[in-house]
């Protein structure tokens, strides 16, 4: 008999936690952020948003979820490992990943890196040994030569069937026209099943995506809550009723 998966529930991810044993000293970051040390993480839909003030600890739970997915810390996707500074996440390496199955394709974004991302493609465009185009898959032409937005829409949507896709604070690089395009991308990607997204964000528009799940990283339980529970959005309805 065939079980089938709902089209709610995440793809891959299932979820990540503590290894105590693995912890050898829990006043030492990451291992003293509040939410570490009871820390059982259940991802329960294709996207979750990881949402909090600077400094609860979202980053840095992302890129151990990246890491143990298999992607580089420092981000890119798994081709990118060799050339990619080695980074390891202290907290990865305390934790056990919970996969319902292992993705084929996958990404980890992160803003700070786009640009370490851009030079390896364009090392491998200048390598005589290298076989192919670098740039084919990314639209044809150096990020370089693109805007931030620009480079992240060219590498979301480069001939992607599916995956998992780890998005550090992605409104840095899109005006709110394009955060809301990204919101619209995310929400039909989804609707197909063999895709998910782990997003850390700021932003109330990338909150607003459909049947997402949202961790409050200002609790140390990190609870699900609403996006009009948030800070950030009474903060951005303050500013904008109340100028």
């Amino acid at each position: 008999m065939t079980l089938h998966r709902s089209p709610d529930a995440p793809p891959f991810l299932l979820g990540a936690y503590v290894v105590e044993e693995r912890v050898a000293d829990w006043t030492e970051f990451p291992f003293n952020l509040p939410y570490v040390r009871d820390l059982d993480l259940e991802l329960d839909r294709p996207v979750t948003l990881f949402v909090g003030e600077n400094g609860s600890g979202k980053s840095t739970l992302l890129s151990a979820l990246a890491e143990l997915a298999g992607l580089p810390g420092g981000g890119g996707s798994r081709n990118e490992l060799p050339d990619s500074e080695r980074r390891v996440s202290l907290l990865a390496a305390a934790m056990r990943p919970k996969f319902r199955a292992r993705p084929r394709d996958g990404f980890f974004f992160r803003a700070d890196a786009l640009l370490d991302f851009a030079r390896i493609l364009d090392r491998r465009k200048e390598d005589p040994d290298f076989l192919g185009d670098p740039y084919a898959r990314y639209g044809g032409k150096s990020l370089r030569e693109r805007s931030h937005g620009e480079s992240v829409s060219a590498v979301f949507g480069a001939n992607r069937s599916g995956g998992l896709f780890f998005f550090d604070e992605p409104e840095s690089a899109f005006s709110p026209t394009r955060q809301l395009e990204f919101v619209k991308a995310i929400e039909e990607s989804t609707r197909g099943g063999g895709w998910q997204f782990v997003i850390a964000t700021h932003s109330p528009i990338v909150m607003s995506i459909p049947r997402a799940r949202i961790l409050d990283f200002d609790r140390p339980a990190l609870p699900s809550i609403q996006p009009e529970e948030t800070k950030h959005w009474a903060v951005f309805k303050r500013v904008l009723c109340q100028p």
